[in-house]
């Protein structure tokens, strides 16, 4: 088994992936008895045709020729390429789905895996054309073609040829002995790979969103009580409970929010009308009730992607125990596409609760503190926010309409071989274009956090935290009244905010 932890150390850090000598038996021995139990027997895939054209039986001299073919006439996709870093998450997770030792595949294909993902050789897999079922047929042929010596690989950041890449790091192309063709292009590994990076960075926006909420109650001087753990305790939701003790954890040493007993009840008040809010708008004191559900969502995909990546998602698969060969549909992606569309439905709520963050700062009749759109200029000559203010809320709006879910909108296709998928792949790009306009958004709302504490020159009365990030925001864009370009900044602030790690959701 392999968790999130580990996943992240190979995918991001570059940590060195290994075969252990039982891991490589597991192969070989499946291997063998498939060699031998095939004999005289139909299996699917090995000596039949594919899909609906599996009532074909195919010739003993053809059947490496089978193989190659499923390769190369799936390798049809289209869009532009995935990043590496989704290639490589698809690759490892192909590469323990294949150390289950229930494949049938030789322990060439493991080692070829394994030195592609090592020497950092990664094949041009395109945005589309998986419909989830089957697995990604056509994204993970585009990997099995360059396995086989073809197609195209990005290689030290250039586009290469495969054949010229192979003869550079002295690698053999892999071979076609049982059903090498049929295994590598049948799972879910593509949507499984982008799904964990999904997560991996939905969760960091969780923890910048929650920085951010946390400041933005600083520059209010909101009470305090709202993040208690007795208020939070009273509703039974781990998700919420987690996020308040976060947010406390945030807003250890603030002396800039306010405590509500201190304030208002060891004291008689004379006023009959109160101009500090008794309570301040919902996107600043409702973030635990908002972000608990997101947080409970991105803990459960956990739990779904990891158990997905720990899985054998291909078919048939080989029964070493009670020594058969079994068919069913383990390559649906179901449980991938349907957490994909709940963590994008999250991931855009909380955008929604940025944005709504973002128009409070921006808004000076509403937060009845900081000049409009936060202009640390001439009113009037200079515009501070604005200008950002309507990328932020472009974005926000098209990460709604992408909400709507993709797990429903089945298509059959296959000559109604597949009547009924799960569009995983395509439910894990779109929740991969959310976060992107997640962090966008996010940035955005960094530079209008780090201007209005200048504005109200709270620094020094932040928590140790919040100032922090005030800090290495004002590292990249430093305090502004004139007029300029932005888009540079908020890029560089998108930059480091995904690679950037707080620590704040590990044993929270």
């Amino acid at each position: 088994m392999i968790n999130l932890k580990e996943f992240k150390e190979i995918v991001f850090n570059g940590k060195e992936l290994n075969i252990s000598i039982e891991d490589y038996k597991n192969v070989e021995n499946c291997y063998k008895f498939l060699y031998s139990f095939l004999q005289n027997k139909i299996i699917y895939g090995i000596n039949t045709g594919f899909g609906p054209m599996a009532q074909y039986k195919i010739p003993e001299n053809e059947l490496t020729t089978l193989q190659y073919n499923v390769i190369r006439s799936h390798a049809a996709g289209v869009g532009k390429p995935l990043d590496e870093i989704f290639i490589k998450a698809s690759m490892l997770c192909r590469f323990y789905t294949f150390l289950k030792g229930k494949s049938g595949v030789h322990t060439d294909t493991i080692i070829l895996l394994k030195e592609f993902i090592n020497r950092g050789i990664f094949p041009l897999i395109p945005e589309h054309g998986s419909v989830g079922a089957s697995g990604d047929l056509v994204q993970l042929a585009h990997l099995a073609l360059t396995l086989i010596g073809e197609g195209e690989v990005f290689y030290k950041g250039k586009l290469e040829n495969t054949e010229k890449i192979l003869k550079i790091e002295g690698l053999q192309p892999l071979k076609m002995y049982i059903r090498e063709g049929l295994a590598l292009t049948n799972g879910t590994s593509v949507m499984t790979g982008i799904g964990l990076i999904n997560l991996i960075y939905s969760k960091k926006l969780m923890e910048w969103a929650l920085i951010s909420s946390t400041l933005i109650n600083e520059i209010a001087s909101s009470f305090d009580d709202f993040m208690s753990i007795e208020y939070n305790d009273a509703k039974l939701h781990r998700g919420q409970q987690q996020v308040a003790n976060i947010m406390r954890k945030i807003a250890d040493g603030s002396t800039s929010m306010l405590n509500r007993q201190k304030e208002l009840y060891e004291s008689e008040s004379q006023e009959n009308y109160f101009k500090r809010k008794i309570q301040p708008y919902y996107s600043l004191r409702c973030v635990p009730q908002i972000l608990g559900p997101v947080y409970d969502e991105m803990e459960n995909a956990e739990i779904v992607m990891i158990n997905e990546l720990n899985s054998v998602d291909d078919n048939p698969i080989i029964d070493l125990k009670n020594k058969t060969v079994l068919h069913g549909g383990n390559f649906h992606g179901d449980y991938v596409s349907y957490e994909m569309d709940k963590l994008k439905i999250g991931v855009t709520k909380l955008t929604m609760l940025i944005e709504r963050q973002l128009n409070y700062l921006l808004h000076s009749k509403i937060n009845e503190i900081l000049p409009p759109f936060v202009n640390l200029g001439t009113i009037g000559l200079n515009y501070g926010m604005q200008g950002m203010q309507f990328t932020a809320t472009s974005t926000t709006a098209e990460c709604q309409t992408l909400s709507n879910p993709m797990y429903i909108h089945s298509i059959p296709n296959n000559n109604d071989n597949q009547d009924i998928v799960s569009m995983g792949t395509n439910s894990a790009m779109i929740a991969k274009h959310i976060i992107e306009n997640s962090f966008q958004v996010l940035a955005i709302h960094a530079i209008a956090l780090v201007q209005a504490v200048d504005y109200l020159k709270i620094e020094n009365k932040l928590a140790h935290i919040t100032k922090q990030f005030y800090t290495k925001i004002r590292e990249i864009v430093p305090k502004f009244k004139d007029d300029n370009p932005k888009y540079m900044e908020i890029e560089k602030i998108v930059k480091i905010l995904k690679i950037e790690e707080t620590g704040l959701m590990v044993n929270d």
